[in-house]
């Protein structure tokens, strides 16, 4: 009986090795090409650790850990290897930006369109120039009301109140006050809305014939002592004023005067009082009255106005005494005026007519029968009415 043999396959024969406890074979002639001991390509050297990793692997409890070095190991190589070529020498190298130029521009001017543009600037510019020189800021104006406690004092002063009260600021309205300020007279001013000054007369005018002398000579003292800037204008209160003469006295550089219209004694008539004008130049003055022709200065209380700077600064002007600007109360009635214009000024050269050629009338001296009313006091009747009568 023939036996028969049969050889191991090739993977019958690793197993059986295997199981025999044979171990791998030389890696010299699996792993190494031509059996030499040359460098590893980078396929030997992922072979060689993919089977390390494998023989880990089986071990079963390092799966996760074999996971991570396999990783780590795979970016290594990838990292290390030379892939491509990279320049790292950077000191010989010019980083010069090009020079950029705008192409050449052949510009023709027009010498023509050129002069003309200059000249319209040159025109504008001018104007404007004059137009800043004109904007200024307007005078301020120093109103001067003397009042006392009667009957008609309400009335006269909220109508002059309400007549300042259209007039453009800057102003000042200073109103004085014999003796003690009253709470009636504050009440009107607060309510007229325009800026005001209290002020008190101490000084005893019984001996005097007119008793604003006094007062005009205490607002004179409080505009001399705070050094009150403006065109200051005695403005009675029985007087009626327009618009247009505030206006006008802010175009006063030094000494302002122009006409009044008043009514005569006999109150059947009116007669002027006041300069003669040949535009702005005093030529003349208008006068009735035979008594006041012996008068240098023929102008009314109200008939004139001046700068302020003439009370506490004298110098700027000129002027020929040293002793403070006031009203006299030693004159006679009537000379009130002219003794006050003559401290400020010297004669007609430095007077200026306003408006132009003194042809109009913007102040009118009315004088009211009304000092014989009883004043209430605080304005306020003691009784109400004892009578009330039903309406029909």
């Amino acid at each position: 009986m023939a036996s028969i043999r049969r050889t191991l396959s090739p993977a019958h024969r690793d197993r059986s090795s295997y199981q025999n406890g044979a171990g791998f074979s030389s890696p010299s002639n699996k792993f190494l090409p031509n059996g030499s001991g040359k460098h590893f390509s980078s396929s030997s050297h992922l072979r060689i650790l993919l089977t390390a990793v494998n023989l880990v692997y089986r071990k079963g409890w390092r799966r996760s850990f074999c996971r991570c070095l396999l990783f780590f190991v795979i970016g290594f190589v990838f990292g290390v290897a030379p892939f491509g070529y990279t320049d790292t020498d950077v000191r010989a190298k010019d980083f010069t930006f090009p020079d950029l130029k705008p192409p050449p521009v052949n510009l023709q001017l027009d010498h023509r369109d050129v002069s003309s543009v200059s000249l319209g600037v040159n025109t504008r510019l001018a104007e404007q120039k004059e137009v800043a020189d004109l904007i200024e800021p307007l005078k301020q104006l120093i109103v001067v009301t003397p009042t006392c406690n009667r009957g008609s004092q309400a009335y006269f002063l909220n109508r002059l109140g309400q007549v300042l009260r259209l007039v453009k600021p800057p102003l000042v309205w200073i109103v004085v006050e014999e003796k003690a300020a009253s709470l009636e007279t504050a009440e009107i001013l607060r309510k007229t809305g325009v800026m005001y000054r209290h002020v008190v007369s101490t000084l005893n005018s019984s001996s005097v014939k007119e008793r604003t002398v006094h007062q005009r000579n205490a607002a004179l003292e409080h505009i001399e002592r705070h050094k009150l800037d403006g065109i200051v204008f005695f403005a009675d209160e029985v007087n009626i004023y327009t618009l247009e003469l505030f206006e006008s006295l802010r175009t006063i550089s030094r000494f302002g005067t122009w006409p009044v219209a008043m009514l005569a004694q006999s109150k059947n008539k009116a007669i002027l009082e006041g300069p003669v004008c040949n535009a702005s130049q005093v030529i003349g003055w208008h006068t009735n009255e035979k008594i006041k022709r012996l008068r240098r200065f023929h102008a009314d209380m109200s008939g004139f106005a001046f700068n302020s700077t003439i009370v506490w600064d004298p110098k700027r002007w000129g002027r020929p005494f040293s002793n403070p600007v006031r009203q006299l109360d030693t004159v006679k009635e009537g000379f009130q005026e002219t003794t006050f214009i003559e401290q400020v000024v010297e004669d007609e050269c430095q007077m200026e007519g306003i408006p132009h050629s003194c042809s109009r009338i913007m102040n009118w001296h009315l004088p009211l029968d009304m000092d014989n009313l009883v004043y209430p006091k605080g304005w306020l009747l003691e009784k109400n009415l004892e009578v009330t009568l039903p309406v029909k």
